[in-house]
């Protein structure tokens, strides 16, 4: 490659990571993205909002656009959607990372199940970056889920956009 070019896109780099991922208390980040979980695929949407240094509490709701059908039978809009409501502990800093990555492990309570979490932000500039979050339940409030049951009840991987609002 051109060294010229080289030169360009690391001035570019350097100038995008002007960006926070999360600045503490009062900081809100809303996120949109796709989510992937055994037999169905969907899109996914989340807000969290800052409560202190190292602490943040959110809501998200995701919906199934994509599953497998059951016996021939397709799920309804109960059996593709959930509610969660969240809560964050904002990482980056502890861990001595830059300020435009965050690191979130938390804890969710959905319609479906008490879970937790564990996400990475990345902000390339201050209004825009990426994230990915796995999720797992830990306790279902049916123990013998089956057929539409297990959809939004189990591991599930998201990765999507993260604007600051």
């Amino acid at each position: 490659m051109n060294k010229k070019i080289i030169t360009v896109i690391a001035i570019a780099m350097v100038s995008l990571v002007n960006a926070q991922a999360y600045k503490g208390k009062g900081d809100i980040k809303g996120q949109v993205g796709l989510n992937t979980q055994s037999h169905g695929n969907g899109i996914s949407t989340s807000v969290d909002i800052g409560l202190g240094e190292n602490m943040s509490y959110g809501f998200v709701a995701s919906y199934l656009l994509s599953v497998d059908e059951a016996a021939g039978v397709k799920p309804k809009f109960q059996d593709r959607a959930d509610f969660k409501a969240r809560f964050n502990a904002n990482l980056g800093n502890v861990f001595g990372l830059d300020k435009s990555m965050d690191i979130y492990p938390g804890l969710d309570l959905g319609t479906r199940n008490f879970g937790a979490h564990v996400g990475f932000r990345y902000f390339f500039t201050d209004g825009f970056g990426l994230f990915g979050e796995a999720g797992a339940p830990i306790a279902k409030y049916d123990t013998n889920t089956q057929g539409f049951e297990r959809y939004n009840n189990q591991f599930v991987v998201t990765i999507g956009a993260s604007f600051n609002l």
